[in-house]
């Protein structure tokens, strides 16, 4: 049986290598704000013994899996986000429960983005220029957008707008989605930020002084780029920008 021409198997491996992946972002959770190695002898000797499974995020993985195989098929770019995936899952979890983005974290995102670009340039023989150029501007622009925003409300607020792991985060992203996308993704993530705080003052679930961290909505709208065309998106921005009447 076969689903967008691609065999049901493949989707149960994936779906269960989702699984494990998910398990294993929960190790990364707890290693890496502690700035300790992932890779160790301990996650089999003393995490897996003494935790329970995180169903919530084996099951989101698993999913993100199926689709992420359901969308590329069999391709570069289905490669790239199951690498991706469990790195943002693992950025929002941390941010969210720490306020924190761990750098090893983020250069992990760099230097994997550093290897899809090569390997997306040598398997597209007539655009290596332009793929390299894409995705390395995608990076100077992911970061540039927010040290902007960044130093804009350092002068403003006289403090920082934003963290400087949320640059670095958008900056590594670039490598990923280029620099239309990264863009895209940045609108997004303002966009749900300023939907998602304004419920929360409504609600009086924090005060309006308090921090609330952008990685969350960083990993949220690049989870929408992966899954949703760019064509399509621009299209959404569009008709919310402007009220409906594009």
């Amino acid at each position: 049986m076969y689903i967008n021409e691609i065999h049901i198997l493949s989707y149960v491996i994936v779906g269960i290598i989702g699984l494990f992946v998910g398990q294993f972002v929960d190790w990364c959770n707890v290693r890496l704000p502690e700035y300790k190695k992932v890779f160790s002898k301990s996650f089999f000797k003393e995490y897996l013994r003494n935790t329970r499974p995180k169903y919530i995020l084996m099951i989101l993985m698993a999913v993100a899996y199926i689709a992420v195989l359901y969308k590329f098929g069999y391709t570069i770019n289905s490669l790239k986000y199951i690498f991706l995936l469990p790195m943002l899952a693992s950025a929002f979890c941390i941010d969210l429960k720490l306020q924190i983005i761990p750098n090893r974290l983020t250069l992990t995102i760099f230097e994997t983005g550093l290897i899809f670009t090569f390997m997306q340039a040598i398997l597209h023989d007539d655009g290596i220029i332009q793929i390299m150029i894409d995705n390395l501007l995608g990076m100077i622009v992911g970061a540039g957008i927010f040290l902007i925003i960044t130093f804009i409300g350092g002068l403003i607020a006289g403090k920082e707008a934003m963290g400087f792991g949320d640059v670095k985060l958008m900056g590594a992203l670039g490598l990923y989605f280029g620099w239309l996308d990264i863009i895209l993704i940045s609108i997004l993530a303002f966009l749900l930020a300023a939907i998602v705080s304004i419920g929360i003052l409504i609600l009086h679930k924090r005060k309006i002084t308090e921090y609330i961290p952008f990685g969350p909505f960083i990993v949220a709208g690049s989870v929408i780029s992966i899954y949703v065309s760019t064509a399509l998106l621009i299209v959404i921005l569009l008709k919310i920008f402007s009220l409906g009447m594009f």
